[in-house]
């Protein structure tokens, strides 16, 4: 599967999408738990405000975006809470003009870039699409939990293929985040998109194998879901292993999903 084109108007779908989910909410909506531990929908969005409007200065101005990342401390749980602190101090229509506004900002400044130039992120640089890549599995992830929160069924779209190479792309997340040496092998990857198409990524005589539905593996990466509750499939012991530990974040992997938390929910 050669990257997708198109990235940017994708990523800005898929804001949409989510945005449609909390336009209409009122105060209580906005409080609603989400499968988070400890997050309302007011943090998922406030999550999703925050990283875009690092996004947009990474793009825009990298100096100043290297100044922020200095200031940063080694807590990362602290560093999450500050960034979401000054925008859940908003009350929801505030927070959701500032959400759309970051949206917005991020979405321009990466527009304006060449899909190939290097922006500076926080585990090491990457190329601008690659970035919004990276903005569209976060609006995949937080979208999901506020989806699951309103009991929203959503309706998924070959969309998905952006994360679907950005986790492709990060595979050893899993490991770095718990700090596991990074086996040296090449996956092979086959999915299945939303449109029936199937997507490939690594050597076809690979030993370690994933395949299934590209859903389910965007579920699985952002840990969304339990492995025992989606329909991939893993050839080889190492395999089997990863798909213990796949995320498509750098950051701590969280408590992720029980098995059968979702098993009632048809998605």
């Amino acid at each position: 599967m050669t990257e997708q084109p198109n990235v940017i108007a994708d990523l800005i779908a898929e804001g949409e999408d989510i945005d449609r989910l909390v336009a209409d909410l009122g105060e209580q909506g906005w409080a609603t738990p989400t499968p988070a531990p400890g997050w309302t929908v007011a943090h998922q969005v406030a999550h999703l405000a925050a990283t875009f409007r690092l996004a947009a200065l990474a793009a825009s101005n990298p100096e100043a975006f290297q100044g922020v990342i200095s200031r940063l401390t080694p807590n990362f749980s602290a560093n999450v809470d500050a960034a979401l602190a000054e925008f859940l101090a908003e009350p929801p229509p505030v927070l959701l003009s500032r959400w759309r506004a970051e949206r917005a900002g991020a979405e321009k400044a990466l527009a304006a870039l060449p899909p190939d130039q290097m922006v500076p992120w926080l585990v090491r640089p990457l190329p601008a699409a690659v970035l919004a890549m990276a903005g569209m599995m976060e609006t995949f992830a937080h979208g999901q939990d506020i989806a699951d929160a309103l009991g929203v069924r959503r309706e998924y779209t070959d969309r998905v293929g952006h994360l679907v190479a950005f986790a492709v792309r990060t595979w050893d997340f899993g490991y770095l985040a718990r700090e596991l040496p990074v086996p040296e092998v090449e996956f092979r990857f086959e999915l299945t998109a939303p449109s029936g198409k199937v997507w490939c990524f690594g050597p076809e005589d690979s030993a370690q194998r994933i395949t299934g539905p590209a859903v389910d593996f965007c579920l699985l990466v952002t840990r969304r879901r339990h492995r025992d509750d989606l329909g991939l499939t893993a050839s080889g012991e190492i395999a089997d292993g990863w798909l213990d530990i796949a995320q498509a974040y750098r950051g701590p992997a969280g408590e992720g999903r029980r098995p059968g938390q979702f098993a009632a929910a048809s998605r």
